[in-house]
């Protein structure tokens, strides 16, 4: 019997109102069928779906909506 080889085990940060951070690369399949492949040490995914480049995050989440104070 082959010796079983364990796989690295990956770090997932939950960020409190912003993206989910996962330690990379990664490989990320999209319910279309399509994946995105990620290369960095560090990939933020979107949790919000406000990202213009969904399934990564562009921040978007920070984006407040100013209040007019004439209303």
């Amino acid at each position: 019997m082959p010796a079983s080889r364990e796989e690295p085990r990956r770090r997932v940060i939950v960020e409190p109102g912003g993206p989910i951070l996962v330690e990379g690369p990664v490989e990320l399949s999209l319910a279309d069928g399509t994946t995105v492949h990620c290369d960095r040490f560090m990939v933020a995914i979107c949790a919000c779906r406000r990202s213009k480049r969904y399934p990564l995050c562009d921040t978007s989440h920070r984006r407040k909506v100013r209040q007019n104070p004439d209303s």
